[in-house]
């Protein structure tokens, strides 16, 4: 009894750990991970990393949130990748939550958006685990040397018309042009990612 007491403590433990995420400077977890893209290649965020940055973003399909800034994530990766930073879109959620979120229509969405980088499946939400990841949209961008520069929000406002601060955009223009990022994290909004469970 006091064996799977401790078992269920240090389940707990792990999961408040993951749940600190990354700090700045760190590099990037599970970069080798294997995951399926929409156009049917296993990709991993080591194949993608550029010679500029590397930008990773935890997203989905049925979150409103998500659907508010995916035009934005669109434009920004596409620049993004045509500069030499490396991108990939990473949907952790458990389709049988939100059929929404399945396969099918990653590869649908995917193209209604003109992403010209990889949208895959977090087949066991374990890469957003590694990452501290918590909700979509989040983003997660590492400059040359594979070091964290920027967390958090895609800019400020969910409405496009309304947005004064172009965080990720800022940062990546910052790590495209070697230089510093003026504002590393900022506070996020977005739905909480439906992991998978663990078996």
């Amino acid at each position: 009894m006091k064996s799977r007491a401790f078992v269920a403590m240090a389940a707990v433990l792990s999961v408040a750990v993951s749940a600190f995420g990354l700090n700045m400077g760190d590099k990037a977890p599970s970069t080798s991970v294997k995951m399926k893209s929409v156009d049917g290649s296993e990709v991993s965020i080591a194949d993608v990393t550029g010679k500029t940055g590397t930008l990773v973003v935890f997203s989905c399909n049925h979150c409103p949130f998500v659907k508010a800034w995916q035009s934005r994530i669109a434009s920004i990766g596409n620049t993004a990748k045509a500069k030499g930073v490396g991108v990939i879109v990473i949907n952790s959620n458990d389709p049988s939550d939100y059929p929404e979120d399945s396969y099918a229509e990653m590869q649908q969405r995917a193209k209604d958006l003109g992403f010209t980088f990889p949208y895959v499946v977090d087949a066991t939400s374990d890469v957003a685990r590694s990452f501290g990841a918590t909700r979509t949209p989040e983003a997660f961008l590492f400059d040359k040397d594979g070091k964290l520069v920027y967390h958090g929000a895609i800019d400020d406002s969910q409405n496009a018309a309304q947005v004064e601060k172009h965080y990720l955009q800022d940062a990546v223009d910052a790590v495209v042009a070697n230089k510093d990022v003026a504002k590393k994290e900022t506070n996020f909004v977005g739905c909480g990612i439906k992991f998978r469970n663990k078996t």
